[in-house]
């Protein structure tokens, strides 16, 4: 049976951005974990616990392809292996997009950092920093020039290994959107870490969505957005060491941005290019790399 298309679905991670239409929600309240992400689900529906097992039936079949946080999941057995025979199609269709950024960000945007990300994690662990030997190390470990993938099968180059925790919030919140949509419903915002707003608020206003620092709010209406923070979250407890790492130096980046909001048709596709936006040195190539996709817009770049 089809839902009522006027009603309201609200999926949000805890975080200071939380849309502002978020604090009055009334009905059911589910928290857990995301891409290991806190998130949380509030819905005001007369079908509200049907809908609710829906979207986390969904979001959990996900996580079982593309989480680094789930030893079973498609991914990790990729990376054990180097192999994965008749790939999942989310999968393969999350790493088709990160091509594509890859492709146009100059390699900014790249899944094949994982190695770096073990290194630098193992590390501030025991409370240091990788040196450049060990970075040149890991470095040898990554390109995506050396990841094959078709329907038949993903192969990894020697002890490569991919992440997709920049791309996969997103792509869950554009997942969690084609289920909604296809049962009739709208006037929906999705927050997995990154927003999918499907229509506006019941009310007819667009989404405020409030961000951490510059631009006070961006309005959504069928439109996505994801904001990347050079130290948003960090390896080291001191907070020195951000994790946007730079696929040229192996280190975190230390460019001029301290936070970057995106907005595009497609949270996957925001998701992605606020992470490579974070990886630009100076206005005009930012500029750049955002005209080589004609439906996003830079919503705000606040610099350090």
């Amino acid at each position: 049976m089809k839902l009522s298309r006027r009603r309201f679905l609200a999926i949000s991670a805890v975080a200071a951005t939380m849309p502002r239409a978020l604090a009055a929600s009334s009905g059911p309240h589910w928290l857990g974990q995301a891409m290991g992400a806190r998130a949380s689900i509030r819905i005001d529906h007369p079908q509200a616990a049907a809908i609710t097992a829906r979207c986390l039936a969904e979001i959990e079949r996900l996580e079982s392809i593309l989480s680094l946080y789930r030893p079973d999941s498609a991914l990790m057995q990729l990376n054990r292996t180097g192999r994965l025979n008749a790939p999942p199609f989310e999968l393969l269709d999350c790493l088709s997009l990160a091509g594509t950024v890859y492709r146009a960000s100059g390699g900014k945007f790249d899944v094949t950092m994982q190695p770096l990300w073990a290194l630098w994690a193992e590390a501030a662990a025991v409370g240091r920093r990788p040196d450049a030997a060990e970075r040149v190390a890991a470095l040898s470990r990554t390109g995506w020039a050396r990841v094959e993938a078709s329907a038949d099968r993903i192969s990894l180059a020697s002890g490569m290994a991919l992440t997709l925790n920049g791309i996969g919030q997103g792509y869950i919140a554009d997942r969690v959107a084609a289920l909604l949509e296809a049962e009739g419903l709208k006037d929906i915002l999705i927050d997995t870490g990154e927003l999918r707003a499907l229509g506006t608020q019941p009310d007819g206003r667009d989404w405020p969505v409030r961000l951490a620092e510059g631009r006070a709010e961006v309005a959504l209406n069928q439109r996505a957005l994801a904001t990347s923070a050079l130290l948003g979250t960090c390896f080291d407890a001191a907070g020195r060491d951000g994790h946007i790492l730079d696929p040229q130096t192996g280190a975190p980046t230390s460019g001029p941005w301290r936070q970057i909001s995106i907005s595009a048709p497609s949270a996957a596709l925001a998701d992605a290019l606020s992470t490579a936006a974070c990886l630009t040195t100076d206005k005009a190539e930012l500029d750049a790399l955002i005209a080589g996709f004609p439906a996003v817009l830079l919503e705000d770049a606040y610099a350090t």
